[in-house]
């Protein structure tokens, strides 16, 4: 399971230099794709054959469904890191994520997510308040259920 945030920079040539702590995990490969809210993600073979069945199935439902698979597919791309821990990072997913310098890479349980610093900073703020709220709401229900059952 991939947890915490780090930040790295891309180099000029388009390189991220994975956090160590995801490294071992990546060693040998895994898929690049393009995912929610303008970010990243970065899964390894199970989790991207995962994500590729579960997509397929839902093709069949309809066009959106279709080209949300397509899209997924097709902006999709196998990658290896370097000797370094770096992986390059195809243009047209830079610009897909609005990549330049500053990357914030999270955890995010069976992937890794690759954001913008400006995009992670509207994200993960909204992110805290959702927690936050989330707490609240769960504290006020157990507070029903509670009241419910004296």
């Amino acid at each position: 399971m991939f947890v915490g945030t780090f930040e790295h920079g891309l180099d000029e040539k388009g390189r991220l230099i994975l956090p160590s702590a995801f490294r071992d995990a990546f060693a040998t490969g895994g898929y690049l794709t393009k995912s929610l809210e303008g970010c990243l993600a970065l899964m390894g073979e199970a989790e991207f054959q995962a994500q590729y069945e579960h997509r397929m199935r839902l093709a069949s439902a309809g066009r959106v469904a279709r080209n949300a698979a397509r899209a997924f597919m097709a902006g999709s791309v196998p990658i290896v890191p370097d000797k370094q821990g770096r992986i390059a990072i195809p243009a047209k997913l830079r610009e897909f994520a609005d990549l330049d310098r500053t990357c914030v890479v999270n955890g995010f349980g069976e992937r890794i997510e690759i954001w913008s610093d400006e995009r992670w900073a509207v994200n993960g703020a909204e992110g805290d308040e959702a927690l936050l709220e989330g707490d609240e709401a769960e504290a006020h229900l157990q507070l029903m259920l509670r009241e419910d059952s004296l």
